[in-house]
């Protein structure tokens, strides 16, 4: 079976420090490859087609067979790593909690511990006749978050 890290090793020596970064690597046990990538602009199929041709000249089908898909990680795949965060700073993003409540926000900032979203709600104070809108800055750490995503509206 093809190692992991080994794949990492190669993909990421061929996108060195550029804007491009890895984000996962997954092999099965019957050698199906799939590379997953992420850029803080955008991944084009270039770039995709090129990695796959470098990953392809440092392993050897006679030797071992294998798949290998390369692709971008999906505009509504939840983020992985704090430099996908960063990406998205200013952005509206779906969280769901590990807790399992599940709201929207905007992502204000990050660290490498955790992030803050920006929840604007209703609230109707006491004895007041209407609601107002009341904006909160909430921070968590990412192990307290099952899924971070980008939120996708359609107006």
């Amino acid at each position: 079976m093809i190692e992991t890290a080994k794949v990492k090793e190669v993909v990421e020596e061929f996108l060195g420090q550029g804007s491009t970064y890895l984000v996962d690597v997954t092999v099965t046990p019957g050698n199906d490859i799939v590379v997953t990538v992420d850029d803080d602009e955008y991944v084009d199929v270039e770039m995709c087609e090129r990695l796959h041709r470098h990953i392809e000249s440092r392993f050897d089908r006679e030797e071992e067979d294998y798949s290998l898909e390369v692709g971008s990680a999906g505009i509504t795949a939840p983020f992985v790593m704090p430099r996908q965060y960063r990406k998205n700073i200013g952005e509206e993003v779906e969280v769901l909690t590990a807790d399992g409540k599940k709201f929207r926000g905007e992502l204000v900032s990050v660290s490498d511990e955790g992030f803050t979203v920006s929840v604007t709600r209703k609230e109707k104070p006491e004895g007041a006749k209407r609601k107002i809108e009341v904006t909160e800055e909430i921070p968590y750490k990412y192990s307290q978050v099952k899924y971070v995503k980008k939120s996708i509206i359609f107006k």
